[in-house]
């Protein structure tokens, strides 16, 4: 009987298979995070800052005055429980407020003094920060 020297050897390595999924995971994961939310179609206001701030929780006044937090719709009176329920449930120091630029003053200073109210409430500090978009040149 004759041995033979070469023999082939059937075998499948997914070690590239799996460093390719895991650097598609990775791509995604990071494009993931740079797309900011507009769930409500608004017209923000102009600004020249260029600061970003991570959306935990966000409230949104459309044009017609609706309030929603998140894309889930809420009254002025509920304002600020939903706030409470959000922040207490995220744990986050701030809350990002999108107001369409027809919205007045007096509803912004609503979703203010709510925060204010939960801040007062529960002993944080929560800020709120007004959502602007970039300044056209």
């Amino acid at each position: 009987m004759i041995n033979l020297q070469n023999q082939i050897k059937i075998e499948n390595s997914s070690s590239s298979m799996s460093d390719l999924v895991f650097l598609l995971l990775i791509f995604f994961m990071i494009t993931s995070t740079l797309i900011s939310p507009n769930a409500i179609p608004l017209l923000l206001p102009e600004s020249s800052s260029e600061t970003r701030v991570k959306q935990d929780v966000t409230v949104y006044i459309d044009d017609a005055f609706n309030f929603y937090i998140g894309t889930e719709p809420v009254t002025v009176a509920n304002l600020k429980d939903g706030l409470a329920a959000q922040l207490a449930a995220n744990a986050e120091d701030g809350v990002v407020l999108r107001a369409d630029k027809t919205v007045p003053v007096e509803h912004v200073v609503t979703v203010i003094d709510a925060v204010n109210a939960v801040n007062n409430a529960t002993g944080a500090n929560h800020k709120v920060i007004l959502a602007t978009s970039p300044k056209q040149q």
